[in-house]
């Protein structure tokens, strides 16, 4: 399989793409709701909660903050990350026009 050519696709497509990409893998579905539910982490808790080892969950957040969904800062010798609001809302915004997008009712089969 040929390695995909992001310019082929609108830049909307390539979002959504990396979307459903952020949302594919169970442990950043976990971060990001344990995120919402307590509003900040520490990395270190984040760890205890998902129970995956710190590498793991490093570049899980990783992922989520390239996207841009979390935002982290630092606090001492730690990383608090939280929800990039913002961003979040660009997503939700992105996505529910995807999924209402209406499709032809005729059957095909």
């Amino acid at each position: 399989m040929g390695l995909i050519k992001a310019e082929m696709f609108t830049e909307e497509q390539n979002q959504l793409a990396l979307y459903f990409k952020a949302f594919g893998h169970p442990a950043r579905v976990a971060i990001i709701q344990h995120l919402f539910k307590i509003n900040t982490c520490v990395c270190g808790d984040l760890v205890d909660v998902i129970g995956l080892a710190q590498p793991t969950i490093s570049q899980h957040l990783k992922e989520l903050k390239k996207l841009g969904l979390i935002q982290g800062t630092i606090e001492g010798t730690s990383v608090c990350y939280c929800i990039n609001q913002d961003n979040w809302t660009k997503m939700k915004n992105t996505l529910t026009a995807f999924l209402d997008t209406e499709t032809n009712t005729n059957s095909c089969c």
